[in-house]
């Protein structure tokens, strides 16, 4: 059954993270994004002493993830690691949120307050190893055999077509009218820099996704986001970050 092929995924997912959920908090600071006059002193993945400081100026913004979570950091201002670090509320129960399987709640398409109709937050996915089909990425997978896509836009039934970028057969995926997962066809291999190209009715522009494999993994958000980085799985680290992202801190006072 589907719920099973989900199922089991959440495991393999589980075990590609190891401790991530238990880990105590802080062993390591690295940087995950930088922007601003400072940001080529901080490149992603960097690691910083815990026990340093950041000298920030002004337009600079760093975002620094640890054991807790993620947290940005906006300049001008110094910013000691070592109490930052320990601020904030523990994100290890949101992150083994993100790494459980479980279904998907249907997206609202706006909600209305005091009578004026707001957009809702664009849906995100409720899960870190889904492939989102909305815009072109490299997936890091842990389970080669058992990947699953996701969309955001639930409101219609939905055939793709899926080909080979460097040529070879193509394979359909259908989502039904509400479903956001469908499984990735099994006639098309899931292997270490795989591309593919995704496009259905009404898409402007076809959706490339290549694929990254990965190995077994010594546990810790900071080693996921490191690795995330290194295979420069864009969208699942943007996703990692903003699900566990900390209230931003102030800077030092002088």
């Amino acid at each position: 059954m589907f719920w099973g092929r989900k199922t089991s995924l959440g495991i393999a997912m589980m075990l590609a993270l190891g401790a991530a959920t238990a880990m105590p908090a802080a062993a390591e600071t690295i940087v995950v994004r930088a922007s601003g006059p400072s940001a080529k002193g901080y490149p992603p993945g960097k690691k910083l002493a815990d026990s340093g400081t950041l000298s920030l100026k002004a337009g600079d913004v760093v975002t620094l993830l640890d054991g807790r979570g993620t947290r940005t950091l906006r300049g001008p201002g110094t910013f000691g690691l070592t109490a930052q670090a320990s601020a904030g509320t523990d994100s290890r129960n949101t992150l083994a949120s993100l790494l459980e399987t479980k279904r998907v709640r249907r997206a609202r398409t706006g909600a209305v307050r005091g009578g004026v109709e707001e957009d809702a937050p664009a849906p995100r996915s409720p899960n870190l190893w889904y492939v989102d089909i909305s815009q072109p990425s490299t997936a890091c997978v842990p389970d080669p055999a058992n990947v699953q896509l996701w969309r955001p836009d639930i409101g219609s039934a939905v055939t793709l077509t899926i080909t080979p970028i460097n040529g070879g057969v193509s394979a359909p995926v259908t989502f039904g009218a509400g479903e956001a997962v469908a499984g990735w066809p099994a006639a098309l291999p899931v292997t270490e820099g795989a591309s593919y190209r995704l496009n259905w009715a009404g898409l402007a522009k076809p959706v490339d996704i290549g694929f990254s494999l990965l190995g077994a993994s010594a546990g810790g958000l900071e080693n996921m986001a490191s690795t995330l980085i290194a295979k420069k799985c864009d969208a699942q680290l943007a996703l990692l970050v903003e699900t566990v992202a900390l209230p931003d801190p102030a800077p030092d006072a002088p």
